[in-house]
């Protein structure tokens, strides 16, 4: 029992001491946690957020700006094996705080995991996802997130990391660390707490100074409505200049 201790309290010092940070405005805040849909069964995910105290200014010229504006995406996935799955990302949306729907781009992916992973202790897999971004969504047409999957699970507790790599084809020293955590804990089979933090650090041949970085911790409820559907709630504070002030978060995945 002693190692078990000792490695539980090592990652709660990981997850929990780990800076307060997150995502600058995207179409999915979510931390991958090597669930994929079964062999054969196809599954719908709404991903929707809501930023009610935003920057006022875009990131980049032309670029949508934050502050009181939707965005999110219309996912469909697919089980190849049982640890494999694609997924498609259409559309991803916006609407600006002045009520106009703005059409962002797609997103093609696929999602490797090691077999079974809600009933392992200790499990992982890897996400690649290809974007095509319009000019005010992204500054790049095309873009590439490679996401590792790395967790444990400690009786009724899960800790995940993903460190994120994000690319928009202009050389690897200019691809952006963005990694994501979540602690949580599981109440009952349907109930779940957690707190996650994302992040961009910057180009890893030189990260940004912090309050250049986005950088926001959300908290988190889980509910599992039925056997085949799943809703999941967040709220997140910004923590620097880079990041919104207040984010809210929504995910309903149904599986059929």
């Amino acid at each position: 029992m002693r190692p078990r201790i000792r490695r539980r309290g090592l990652l709660l010092k990981l997850f929990l001491l780990y800076p307060a940070i997150g995502s600058a405005q995207t179409d999915e805040i979510q931390v991958y946690d090597a669930s994929i849909a079964a062999v054969g069964e196809r599954e719908f995910t709404l991903h929707s957020n809501y930023t009610p105290v935003g920057r006022t200014s875009p990131a980049f010229p032309g670029g949508i700006v934050p502050d009181r504006s939707v965005n999110g995406a219309f996912e469909f996935a697919y089980g190849l094996r049982d640890y494999w799955e694609l997924g498609l990302y259409l559309p991803v949306y916006t609407i600006t705080n002045e009520g106009t729907i703005e059409f962002d781009g797609a997103k093609l992916r696929t999602l490797w995991v090691v077999p079974h992973a809600r009933q392992k202790e200790f499990f992982y897999g890897l996400n690649v996802e290809y974007s095509y971004n319009l000019p005010h969504w992204d500054s790049a047409r095309w873009t590439l997130e490679a996401r590792p999957i790395i967790g444990f699970h400690e009786g009724r507790w899960d800790f995940i990391f993903n460190p994120i790599l994000d690319s928009s084809f202009d050389g690897v020293g200019q691809t952006h660390f963005a990694p994501a955590a979540r602690v949580a804990y599981n109440a009952t089979e349907r109930w779940a707490l957690a707190l996650e933090t994302y992040s961009d650090f910057g180009p890893i041949q030189r990260s940004y100074d912090w309050e250049q970085q986005a950088q926001t911790l959300f908290a988190v409820v889980d509910y599992a409505t039925a056997a085949d559907s799943s809703l999941e709630l967040g709220v997140g504070r910004g923590f620097t200049t880079a990041s919104d002030e207040w984010v809210v978060k929504l995910i309903w995945n149904h599986a059929f």
